[in-house]
């Protein structure tokens, strides 16, 4: 039976089970707060993101979810600095050209803040600056690339979450809490 655990990764955790790279204070990881033996993380969300991660012990599924030709659709909700304006949330959908190339076009629209949970660290706010939302849906997984994308036309990433992975969605999972969930995708 194919085990699935949704978790909702805090800000400033490792989507790893151990730190090796620690000099000091370990940092958080993933141990901290899933302690079920077999499961392993189907791609990864960066320290400094937030959201959902799918953990299992089916290699077949973490292929499907992680392989960009499976095109297994992921969306995210970015707090981005400024006003975002049509032609830039265009040119999210249609696809921009990073240093490692272009990207797939991508599902992108403007949305009202979501009703979330407070990050801790709080993310920097300046008066003089507006900041908005955006919801974006993409079909391959790059480094750090819906920060790059949204840098790219204008828009630095304050606060990113993973918020769908296929039909599995952080709907109902508290920051740092993870439950099983159906083998779908």
């Amino acid at each position: 039976m194919t085990t699935v655990i949704l978790f909702n990764k805090p800000h400033d955790v490792l989507s790893q089970f151990t730190d090796k790279g620690s000099v000091g204070s370990p940092r958080k990881t993933l141990s901290d707060y899933i302690e079920f033996p077999g499961v392993y993380p189907a791609g990864r969300l960066d320290r400094d993101s937030e959201g959902l991660m799918v953990l299992t012990d089916d290699g077949r599924l973490q292929a499907r979810i992680t392989q960009p030709r499976a095109k297994m659709a992921k969306t995210y909700l970015a707090q981005v600095e400024g006003a975002p304006s049509p032609g830039q949330i265009a040119a999210l959908r249609s696809g921009v050209t990073l240093k490692d190339g272009p990207t797939r076009p991508a599902g992108a629209r403007l949305i009202d803040p979501p009703e979330i949970w407070p990050r801790v660290p709080p993310v920097r706010f300046r008066k003089s600056v507006p900041d908005a939302w955006i919801e974006l849906t993409l079909t391959e997984g790059r480094n750090r690339q819906v920060r790059r994308m949204t840098a790219a036309v204008g828009l630095p990433t304050l606060r990113l979450i993973r918020w769908r992975i296929g039909g599995w969605s952080l709907d109902g999972i508290a920051p740092g809490t993870w439950i099983h969930a159906p083998p779908r995708t």
